[in-house]
């Protein structure tokens, strides 16, 4: 499902215009960016958990040539489906 669709599907279940939805969509995304980078985690009941986990620097070897890279720290986020969504999701 692509934005729009997403966009104009909860517009209608939800009787609120598009724009208050882009509004929605635009703000959670800057509490996202906001949590992430404080390493929070956010968790939204019955959907899953949105968690930063930093990685420190680190030393890799190239398996052909044998050659070491330092790779510099990251922070990747990650999601986490709940118990609930994944019944719901395997449920025939």
């Amino acid at each position: 499902m692509l934005h729009k669709e997403l966009v104009d599907t909860l517009s209608k279940s939800l009787n609120r215009s598009k724009s208050d939805m882009n509004k929605l969509f635009e703000a959670l995304g800057n509490v996202v960016v906001e949590r992430c980078s404080e390493l929070d985690s956010i968790t939204v009941p019955r959907l899953g958990t949105i968690e930063a986990v930093k990685y420190n620097e680190s030393v890799e070897v190239n398996e052909n040539t044998g050659k070491r890279t330092l790779m510099p720290p990251r922070v990747e986020v990650q999601f986490t489906t709940s118990n609930v969504l994944k019944k719901r999701l395997n449920q025939p």
